[in-house]
């Protein structure tokens, strides 16, 4: 099977250097000074996760509106959603219902909260993931905010924000070639291009490692309590699979192999142009919590 060449350089980049390296991406820096960069924001709380894993929706709600009040540079929350959606605006929360780690309820809930509050009437908004290509919210969405939780991928090396979006195809199976090289271009369909106004990505428990479809184990889950935000999916998804192999490396002493590298990451900014996915040219700001941050 030939081999993609951003999973050749992805590989050459990571093996044998150390986890702290720079980039999961190749030599972007290369190019022109003005390479584009992205803003990505970090927030974690100690009490967002407590006893069994139990959600904590109004330190989750704190959380989400101080992530988007920073990113988006307001003063206050409330400003920074009529900043990402407007009343006239048709909204669709595309949210992940895998069952053994779904998108927590109250991360779902904070989001509709206050989109609802920024003046979107409740009959224009949906939360939903499979059948999103028959729910006439998404077929007639003007805005989708994209929601998740981290964790490793069978097909894709990781789960992330790219990765959310497949449901919208409905051949689903042709983009598992190659590490889901070809993810990206879904964000080029016009069912969701130019139309995403915020990625969250839930790494209140993410997974870390795991082998084979559809694995899961909880030794492999720990509660790190944060939401990783941005406008950029690319570069979310850079800082979430930066935080994955950070964990494994504290865990198992290495960064211990996935199925396959997450390097459809990379060719969806080299590729495809969704976004960046070089570290260096990522600004990752860091609120809250700080205890065994690892990135």
């Amino acid at each position: 099977m030939k081999t993609h060449p951003a999973r050749r350089e992805f590989l050459r980049l990571t093996t044998g250097t150390a986890v702290g390296a720079a980039t999961l991406g190749p030599g972007v820096l290369r190019q022109a000074q003005a390479a584009a960069t992205a803003k990505v924001v970090l927030v974690r709380h100690a009490d967002a996760v407590g006893v069994q894993g139990k959600m904590n929706g109004e330190v989750i709600q704190a959380m989400l509106d101080e992530a988007v009040t920073k990113l988006l540079g307001t003063g206050n929350a409330a400003d920074a959603w009529r900043g990402l959606v407007k009343p006239t605006d048709v909204v669709g929360v595309k949210t992940n219902g895998w069952s053994r780690l779904p998108t927590p309820p109250e991360v779902e809930a904070a989001i509709r909260r206050r989109v609802l509050d920024a003046g979107v009437p409740e009959q224009r908004v949906d939360v939903a993931d499979s059948g999103v290509l028959w729910n006439p919210i998404f077929l007639n969405a003007t805005a989708l905010v994209n929601v998740r939780p981290l964790r490793t991928h069978h097909w894709a090396g990781v789960g992330s924000c790219l990765k959310n979006y497949i449901q919208f195809v409905q051949d689903k199976p042709a983009y598992h070639p190659d590490g889901c090289a070809a993810l990206g271009k879904i964000w080029t369909l016009p069912i969701v291009k130019g139309k995403t106004r915020l990625n969250v990505l839930s790494a209140l428990t993410p997974q870390f490692y795991g082998r084979g479809a559809n694995f899961f184990d909880r030794r492999y889950v720990w509660p790190y309590k944060a939401l990783i935000v941005g406008t950029d999916p690319v570069a979310v998804d850079a800082v979430g699979a930066r935080l994955l192999q950070a964990k494994r490396v504290a865990f198992f002493g290495e960064d211990r192999a996935l199925d396959v590298t997450p390097h459809h990451i990379q060719v969806a900014d080299t590729e495809y142009h969704v976004g960046v996915s070089d570290l260096r040219r990522i600004e990752v700001v860091k609120l809250g919590w700080t205890d065994d941050i690892l990135i």
